[in-house]
């Protein structure tokens, strides 16, 4: 691998925990990113010639933060933000790097902040956390662009403006900040176990953070839904090997390879998911994982316990009524009963202004209309979810069953 290759890996690896890092050490956003981008700038140039050190977190933390004391002594209007981060973190040719992996932990708690609407918690947190474009964070939330935007930049103001620490809370605090932080852990790996848009289903660096992640959490709060959504996890990405084929195609859950899942994590995910049943056996992550597990278990599709799967669903949407739950349980139902019961539920989600942008309520529609024989509906219906993803994988799967409608 060609030292340019290996610096594009760090990229995909390390970035998130570096931005995170140089948030701590120099207190703004907007500035950590900035000295992000320039570090790994300077290690395209330098390292070639110098080398790659043996810790090259370290070096691009290092390397980021002299950048961004060098644009705070510029500017003559920081002369603020130069006290505080020299009183906060004083500054040498040696910043703190010993904490790097706790400090995604910090920024989650710091951007799901309670002073910050939930809204701009979840914007802010995939925009920082994951990454993520505005564009994508906009998809994830089912919002629009411009007003995702808005959010975040509020956000940030709000955490400089009302000095949010940067740390993560008392654990008497914890309670209440929990669900926002494990609503975004699970964005972040959603966003990594089917991205919204490129051309690939799965980004394992994102999915593998939020696992990290939630990891973290079930090891500093010992809740019954942190373990819920643990073990949903791990129960996901436990078909990650099985859900593309060598060219990175979608491979959909009733056709995939079930030898090509990962038991161990399926064992890992149920152990999980025994001690959140032990804890919160009702609460929306447990349910969510609790349906994960019906899928691991069956060892073919055909075996696969609907009925028990469309109760959960039914069970999940009375705690949290969703659109999306709905979808999910009209699904569970069509498979369990017929397609035409399934599309009698999707059609009364019809008047869901949100719904009708997602383009996998169309996908759903399209594959029971085409279960049922109604092919015109069915054409219909893939060509509607075919103009609302921009996920190439996901485009060329529906285009492919377009094509077999045509052939049919």
């Amino acid at each position: 691998m060609t030292i340019a290759s290996r610096i594009n890996a760090l990229y995909q690896t390390e970035s998130r925990r570096v931005q995170a890092t140089l948030i701590r050490l120099l207190g703004d956003f907007d500035l950590a990113e900035e000295s992000m981008q320039e570090a790994f700038a300077a290690a395209v140039k330098q390292w070639p010639e110098q080398g790659i050190p043996d810790n090259p977190a370290a070096w691009l933390i290092k390397t980021g933060h002299r950048r961004g004391i060098d644009h705070i002594r510029q500017r003559q209007t920081a002369r603020d933000n130069l006290s505080r981060v020299a009183e906060d973190e004083p500054y040498t040719s040696e910043p703190d790097t010993d904490h790097i992996d706790d400090d995604l932990l910090r920024l989650i708690f710091t951007c799901c902040h309670p002073s910050l609407a939930i809204e701009a918690q979840l914007a802010l947190t995939l925009r920082e956390i994951c990454s993520l474009t505005t564009e994508q964070v906009a998809s994830a939330l089912l919002q629009k662009p411009t007003t995702t935007a808005q959010r975040i930049v509020r956000a940030k103001r709000k955490i400089r403006e009302a000095n949010i620490p940067y740390e993560v809370p008392e654990r008497k605090e914890l309670p209440q900040r929990l669900q926002s932080v494990l609503k975004v852990v699970y964005l972040i790996f959603n966003e990594g176990y089917s991205s919204s848009e490129g051309n690939t289903v799965v980004n394992i660096s994102l999915a593998g953070e939020a696992i990290r992640l939630a990891k973290l959490l079930a090891e500093l709060l010992p809740d019954g839904e942190v373990f819920g959504l643990l073990a949903l996890l791990l129960l996901h990405d436990s078909r990650r090997h099985a859900r593309q084929d060598a060219n990175g195609e979608l491979i959909t859950l009733e056709d995939q390879n079930r030898t090509l899942w990962d038991q161990e994590q399926i064992r890992s995910g149920l152990a999980w998911l025994a001690r959140a049943l032990e804890l919160t056996p009702a609460a929306p992550y447990t349910l969510q994982a609790s349906i994960a597990a019906a899928h691991a278990k069956a060892a073919t599709a055909s075996d696969t316990d609907w009925a028990r799967i469309a109760r959960l669903y039914q069970a999940l949407y009375q705690r949290q009524p969703s659109p999306v739950i709905a979808l999910n349980h009209a699904v569970a139902v069509a498979m369990r009963d017929t397609p035409e019961e399934g599309l009698k539920l999707l059609d009364q989600l019809a008047g869901h202004k949100a719904i009708q942008s997602y383009y996998l309520y169309h996908a759903a529609r399209a594959d029971l209309f085409r279960r049922s024989g109604d092919l015109a509906g069915a054409r219909t219906a893939y060509q509607r979810a075919l103009t609302l993803t921009q996920q190439g994988p996901e485009q060329r799967y529906l285009s492919r069953r377009l094509t077999a409608l045509d052939s049919a």
